[in-house]
């Protein structure tokens, strides 16, 4: 099963930029969006459809043109879940969740603490989605989480370490939290196969950061640690460029 966790920043920004022509060649089984910022009805489902991807789900915020996270695949799943049941993640449209044979596939879009009156919700959600996930792979051990983390994990996941220690995102706080979240149980499967320094997956539009690569690291496909050896690959595929991020790719082989 080939995965892709992308934020697109807007949906429809990204298909005005080739999105669905890259999708159809890019040709994962799922694949995972963040901050889609659109309601259904506003998403060309047909021309989605159309490229390969019959089944769609949508979990946009409650704010309009916000947030909002979506899965689509190729194969029917057997099982949706919209949500968590905590309402101060839902109203935001943070997580979604497919269920497979074999394997469940989250897309989450973890909130931004860049404004300092959202860094406390940031870190109230990563809390709760912490005791939510533990709790949910008692249930399904066979768990992948995508999805951008809005945090870079160590000091080799972001251009400039130094100069970030305070800044939201490489916070020594954040940093740890995902460290301990990824010690309950999950593998970060890019560094699992990959450890070359200078992989970002999201770079400012400011000061040609993108060509300079001066980029972070934020974006992960965590798997459940039972799922360790059907890590075939892992990439980032910083060629594709419809938004601020690049996607993030894993493939499982079963």
């Amino acid at each position: 099963m080939k995965i892709i966790s992308y934020n697109v920043n807007g949906i429809r920004a990204a298909i005005t930029k080739g999105f669905i022509e890259w999708l159809q060649s890019a040709s994962p089984d799922v694949i995972c969006l963040q901050e889609i910022k659109a309601t259904e009805d506003q998403i060309p489902v047909e021309d989605l459809k159309a490229a390969g991807y019959p089944y769609q789900y949508y979990y946009p915020a409650q704010k309009k043109g916000y947030s909002g996270v979506a899965v689509l695949c190729k194969n029917k799943p057997n099982n949706v879940v919209f949500g968590t049941g905590i309402e101060s993640m839902d109203s935001e449209g943070r997580n979604l969740r497919v269920d497979f044979d074999h394997i469940s596939v989250m897309s989450m879009y973890l909130p931004s603490g860049t404004n300092n009156d959202r860094l406390g919700y940031k870190f109230n959600y990563m809390d709760e989605i912490q005791d939510y996930i533990v709790n949910l792979r008692r249930e399904l051990p066979h768990l992948v989480v995508c999805g951008d983390y809005n945090i870079c994990h160590e000091a080799i996941d972001i251009h400039n370490p130094k100069g970030n220690e305070k800044t939201s995102g490489f916070l020594p706080e954040e940093r740890a939290w995902l460290d301990g979240f990824m010690k309950t149980g999950m593998i970060d499967s890019f560094r699992h196969l990959n450890k070359e320094p200078h992989n970002y997956s999201w770079w400012s539009y400011r000061a040609n950061a993108r060509n300079n690569n001066k980029g972070w690291r934020i974006d992960y496909c965590l798997v459940a640690e039972p799922l360790k050896d059907n890590i075939k690959r892992a990439l980032i595929l910083p060629e594709a460029k419809h938004s601020d991020h690049c996607p993030v790719y894993v493939e499982m082989e079963f």
